[in-house]
């Protein structure tokens, strides 16, 4: 059985919906799956301001906090981030910014890795922003499975992007449905890797 960890960053709900979706499509598809929301590092007035963000935070209170042993277990890490200014948000940096050890004894190589975001408008930097996760990949030693144009429901090729318009476009099918073809396409890719490793 494939281990995968959907690893998150969401303020307002956006990232959850879409990270919920990737690990129910990926149980379905056979993995044993761990959901976990990186550590909030905002100040709790900032939460407070926004009514969507202190509602999320109080809805995903039963989700675990993502740890470096939660990478260590995985076989396959998707990141779900929103797009901050073309870049990844600070609270998923500063959990990768953990794994300085773990990456050092070589713990988070030949695992694969996917990615997906958000922005508020169409065009805020989704590209960038997986991109962006893609060098950590790579310094990781990782395998990386973005979806590309394999299935129809793909609009971007590295990884599934939604854009909220300032928060007025809720998360639909058309995006979920990629979600969970991303999904199934990296379990496919992990499965595989294990059996070629387990027949050498």
């Amino acid at each position: 059985m494939t281990n995968l960890a959907v690893i998150y960053y969401s303020s307002t709900g956006t990232i959850t919906a879409i990270a919920r979706e990737m690990a129910a499509a990926a149980e379905a598809a056979g993995a044993s799956v761990r959901l976990r929301r990186v550590a909030e590092l905002a100040p709790q007035a900032a939460i407070d301001s926004v009514p969507g963000w202190a509602e999320n935070v109080a809805a995903t209170s039963d989700i675990p906090v993502a740890t470096p042993d939660d990478m260590v277990w995985a076989d396959a890490v998707i990141f779900g981030t929103p797009t901050r200014f073309g870049n990844v948000a600070s609270q998923v940096k500063q959990f990768i910014d953990t794994l300085g050890g773990l990456q050092y004894q070589g713990l988070l190589a030949d695992k694969v890795y996917s990615g997906f975001t958000s922005t508020a408008t169409a065009h805020g930097g989704h590209e960038s922003t997986l991109l962006a996760l893609g060098n950590t990949f790579h310094h990781f030693g990782g395998i990386i499975v973005p979806p590309g144009y394999t299935d129809p429901v793909h609009a971007n090729p590295y990884g599934v992007s939604h854009h909220t318009a300032n928060g007025t476009i809720p998360v639909g099918e058309e995006t979920l449905a990629a979600a969970r073809a991303q999904a199934v396409r990296v379990v496919r890719f992990a499965s595989a890797l294990s059996r070629v490793g387990q027949a050498a």
